[in-house]
């Protein structure tokens, strides 16, 4: 494939445009009821107990039960430290850890039970996350304290898992196999909020919503870089969700800061289910691998996204895009605006060929298809035809976004036979290193859009530019 380097400044003056007008869909995301009884229920009066060694799991579940079943309540915690494996929220449930309340999740497996889910795409086994909410309505988990998964027996777990699956050409699955424990799960679930707690250490994704509608995540704080060598420890992740309304967050994490995804492959393309109307606005993410991210999984296309009033400091990508050449799916009607990105790796960073190692699946020879586990058959299942495995990208809109001290302003990768088109930019700037390339991309608009570069042609040349590194991600 032959690269198209960008070598001159993208400087258009017209005339200045007005502000975006939101689409109109835009006021209607969000939780639209929150459990309305006030009746409390204590989980220490059901036997839970303030002690870093004792596992209260039964007696939390308990008292959400309990609740539960006299029609609905808060479930609160005395002042304290907890330990817990799986809890599962139920309808009309507010499960409230207060301030002066510390959760902190068991590091053993057997306190986490299979169930049925997914997983990077892909529908399988795999633990129930820390705090669950699966199959309810008008539920919710708020306060003000902190929610600790001590996640590090799950990187302990992966990393000398890799080592492994690398040297028998099985990085595509070892992510799968590890079998890390997310700390929230919203699953076929509507009507609910999370709101205000601070999560850290996550031993996989932290808050992810699946296969749902009608939710809110306001005023959440994630903190997952007190050890670095946590991977795949995203923020938010949007999954095949509606209706869904992300604010006031602050995210520090290893992985997709804001991360939208709709199925991998061939069972991605089986599922076909959409994350559309979706609104993430006031949030900033630190460090991370994207401010907002789409993807990789796009097999059931992502749409009718805005992003607004968003911040970025040192985080590897602002506005990212990745698929692959069998996920198929289309990514659209993406808004980005009013925000302001500080000292990123890449400004915008577009890539429908993302990291081959990870994104294609091939049973190395000595394998057996009939012998290896279900979702292994499920991730090496060729897309037929296989040009139902192309994603395409179109019709996005930046606005008004100012974007300082990147190290590259543009990693554009489109395909021979899907370009990257119709991207609008307006009244908005980019101060970088280097410029960057682009690879099939096509009818893209600027208006009032500056980039400035401070890096000489003779430099980057002796220095071969900035690339990124895939930090193990997806």
């Amino acid at each position: 494939m032959k690269k198209i380097c960008i070598t001159t400044l993208l400087f258009v003056c017209l005339s200045a445009t007005s502000q975006v007008t939101p689409p109109a869909w835009v006021k209607n995301v969000g939780a639209k009821t929150f459990p309305s009884s006030k009746k409390v229920f204590i989980v220490n009066d059901f036997g839970a107990k303030s002690d870093t060694t004792f596992i209260s799991t039964k007696a939390i579940q308990t008292a959400i039960d309990k609740c539960a079943s006299g029609g609905g309540g808060v479930v609160k915690f005395l002042p304290g430290v907890y330990v817990t494996g799986s809890l599962f929220i139920k309808s009309n449930v507010e499960l409230r850890i207060d301030d002066k309340v510390l959760i902190l999740g068991s590091q053993n497996f057997d306190d986490y039970p299979e169930i049925q889910t997914r997983i990077a795409g892909i529908e399988t086994t795999w633990p129930a996350a820390l705090i669950n909410l699966i199959g309810v309505k008008n539920a919710a988990l708020t306060g003000k304290g902190i929610v600790n998964a001590r996640g590090k027996f799950c990187w302990d777990k992966y990393w000398n898992m890799r080592k492994e699956y690398d040297k028998k050409g099985l990085r595509w699955v070892v992510d799968y196999d590890a079998k890390r424990v997310r700390t929230v799960l919203v699953q076929n679930s509507e009507q609910v909020t999370i709101k205000d707690l601070t999560f850290k250490n996550a031993g996989f994704w932290t808050i992810q919503l699946l296969y749902s509608s009608y939710l809110t995540v306001n005023g959440v704080v994630i903190k997952n870089n007190e050890d670095d060598s946590g991977p795949s420890t995203d923020g938010i992740d949007v999954d095949s969700s509606t209706w869904t309304l992300i604010e006031n967050c602050d995210i520090d994490c290893n992985d997709d800061n804001f991360c939208l995804k709709a199925g991998r492959d061939w069972d991605g393309l089986r599922v076909n289910k959409p994350t559309e109307y979706v609104v993430i606005r006031k949030c900033i993410a630190r460090r991370g691998a994207g401010l907002v991210t789409l993807g990789s999984e796009t097999s059931g296309s992502i749409r009718h996204i805005y992003c607004t009033d968003l911040t970025a400091k040192h985080t590897d990508n602002g506005l990212r895009i990745k698929s692959a050449t069998t996920r198929g799916g289309t990514v659209e009607d993406v808004y980005f605006v009013n925000s302001v990105l500080d000292s990123v790796r890449n400004a915008y960073q577009f890539n429908l060929n993302w990291y081959p190692a990870y994104s294609y699946s091939e049973l190395p020879k000595g394998y057996n298809i009939d012998s290896v586990p279900q979702h292994w058959r499920a991730l090496v299942q060729k897309v037929s035809p296989p040009e139902k495995g192309i994603p395409y990208t179109k019709n996005f809109y930046i606005n008004n976004v100012k974007i300082t001290n990147a190290q590259k302003a543009f990693e554009v990768n489109g395909l021979v036979n899907s370009q990257i088109e119709n991207f609008n930019f307006t009244n908005s700037s980019v101060t970088a290193a280097v410029l960057g390339e682009m690879v099939f991309a096509k009818n893209w608009v600027y208006k009032n859009f500056k980039v400035s570069i401070s890096q000489k042609p003779e430099e980057k040349k002796k220095t071969g530019g900035i690339e990124e590194t895939e930090r193990l991600k997806q």
